[in-house]
C-alpha cells in the first residue's frame, strides 16, 4: 500500500451530479486530495432507480487510486444511501472508513446535540420520504418535510442561491432545532451561513455533513462554513 504525506480521500459520485466536487473543493482543507469516480444513474430519483446504484459501488471503489492509502471513502448520494443503508458499507468493503450523507448528517446532528429537525429537499415527495423515514428510523424526530418537486438532479443543481434560501426559510419549523437540506447535487453550501444567521439555528446540507464527517473520522482539523464545521468529536 503506497502512502505519502497527503490526506487522500475517495468519492463515488453519481454520473449526473454537477455540484459535489465543487463543494468538496470549498470544504476540504489544505493537505487533502479528493480522488473521484462516478457511477451510472438514471433519473428520476425514485426508490427503484436509487437501489440500482448499489451493484455499482464495489467496482467504483476499486477504481479509486488502487493500492494507495485513503483516509476515507464517500458515497455521494443522499437518497440512495437512505435506501441502501448498511448496504453501502457492505458493497464498498473495509479499505477505508465509508461515509454517506445520511450517516454523516446523523453523526453531525448528534455532535451538535440536535434531536429534532426540519427537512427540505429539491426532490419529489416520495424521495423526500425515503430520507425522512431513514432519519426517523435512526432516532431523529423529523418535525416537518418539504419538497421542491424536482425529479432530475441536474435540475436541482441549477437552482439559484435565492431559490434555495427562500425555500429553506419556508421549510423551517418552530419545533426544529436544526434544518437539513438534502441532496448532494443541491448547491447549498454557499448559503449555509446566510441561513444560519436568518433562522438562528444550525443548518446542514448533504455535502457539508458528508465532508465534515469524513474529516472528523480521519481526525483532520478543518475550519469550514457553518456551525457544524466548528465541532469535533475527538
Amino acid at each position: 500500500m503506497w502512502r505519502d504525506d497527503v490526506n487522500r480521500f475517495g468519492l463515488i459520485a453519481l454520473a449526473t451530479d454537477l455540484t459535489i466536487e465543487g463543494d468538496a473543493q470549498r470544504l476540504l482543507p489544505p493537505g487533502c486530495r479528493l480522488h473521484v469516480t462516478r457511477i451510472a444513474f438514471d433519473n428520476p430519483t425514485t426508490a427503484e432507480n436509487l437501489k440500482k446504484t448499489g451493484p455499482h459501488l464495489k467496482a467504483a471503489s476499486d477504481l479509486l487510486v488502487p493500492g494507495v492509502a485513503l483516509k476515507g471513502i464517500a458515497f455521494g448520494c443522499t437518497s440512495a444511501s437512505a435506501v441502501l443503508g448498511d448496504g453501502v458499507q457492505q458493497a464498498i468493503g473495509s479499505r477505508a472508513p465509508v461515509s454517506t450523507p445520511v450517516a454523516a448528517a446523523l453523526r453531525g446532528f448528534a455532535a451538535l446535540g440536535v434531536t429534532r429537525i426540519a427537512l427540505m429537499t429539491p426532490y419529489l415527495r416520495e424521495t423526500t420520504d425515503l430520507v425522512g423515514d431513514h432519519f426517523q428510523a435512526n432516532g431523529l424526530d423529523v418535525v416537518s418535510r418539504r419538497s421542491m418537486g424536482h425529479a432530475d438532479d441536474r435540475d436541482m443543481a441549477l437552482l439559484s442561491a435565492d431559490e434555495i434560501v427562500e425555500f429553506a426559510q419556508a421549510s423551517d419549523h418552530p419545533q426544529a432545532e436544526a434544518l437539513f437540506m438534502s441532496c448532494t447535487a443541491l448547491p447549498a453550501v454557499s448559503v449555509i451561513e446566510r441561513l444560519e444567521e436568518t433562522i438562528g439555528k444550525p443548518v446542514l446540507s448533504s455535502n457539508l455533513a458528508l465532508f465534515w464527517s469524513m474529516l472528523d473520522i480521519a481526525r483532520i482539523p478543518a475550519q469550514g462554513t457553518g456551525r457544524l464545521f466548528q465541532v469535533r468529536t475527538w
